[in-house]
């Protein structure tokens, strides 16, 4: 069995807190560390637990502390914990500026356990994880032709051309295992390059990486379902 992936669930409708422990407590994969009710909740047992969550499920309207401004301290406090942010604002706005705090995925509250056992999934072994309607809010939202065009913070030599062919897999979404079996190349090797992208593009995750590369035009996704 692969190793258990740790999280923990913040939101303040017991009811749909208790339905999502239930569905996600009868996977062998997953282990529920806690639940909060409150970002203010989650804090206080974020700082007394030992074991931190690996992936936090992140509601965004919550009373005394809201989600948004949660992932905020979450990110600050705890910079290795990945945020998946769980609401019923599935607008082109807020989930651009979710993800520009810090959330590393966006599920609507009425996805199917499926999808919310796929992103959970994902976001443990990739990072990140987003989904065809958000890659293109993501896409529409850095390259909106109406607004001025971006230019690169770097020459395109800052690059190496295996680095690139990475960041460009990464940003289809595959593992380390797929980008090193399609570029024959080691999975050390690709965890390399990973690590090189991140130092210099200044990333803190792979979804900062993501809409870096997006945003700055360092891939080609033509051909890309979104």
């Amino acid at each position: 069995m692969a190793d258990q992936i740790h999280i923990a669930l913040a939101d303040d409708e017991l009811l749909f807190r208790q339905g999502l422990k239930a569905i996600l407590s009868k996977e062998k994969q997953i282990n529920i560390l806690f639940d909060a009710e409150n970002g203010k909740d989650l804090m206080e047992q974020l700082d007394a637990t030992s074991v931190l969550p690996q992936v936090l499920l992140m509601d965004l309207k919550m009373p005394e502390l809201n989600g948004v401004e949660a992932t905020k301290l979450v990110r600050q406090c705890y910079p290795a914990i990945k945020i998946i942010a769980l609401t019923s604002y599935f607008s082109k706005p807020f989930i651009v500026n979710m993800l520009s705090i810090g959330a590393v995925a966006y599920l609507a509250k009425n996805s199917t356990p499926a999808m919310m056992l796929t992103a959970i999934k994902e976001v443990a072994e990739k990072g990140f994880y987003y989904d065809g309607k958000v890659m293109r809010f993501i896409h529409e939202g850095l390259l909106d032709p109406s607004k001025r065009k971006m230019k690169s913070a770097f020459d395109t030599t800052y690059f190496t051309k295996r680095e690139k062919e990475v960041l460009e897999l990464i940003c289809k979404q595959m593992t380390t295992a797929e980008i090193a079996d399609k570029l024959f190349i080691s999975p050390r090797t690709v965890e390399g390059h990973r690590n090189n992208l991140l130092l210099k593009t200044e990333s803190k995750n792979m979804a900062g990486l993501v809409v870096y590369a997006i945003k700055n035009k360092l891939v080609n996704l033509e051909g890309h379902s979104f």
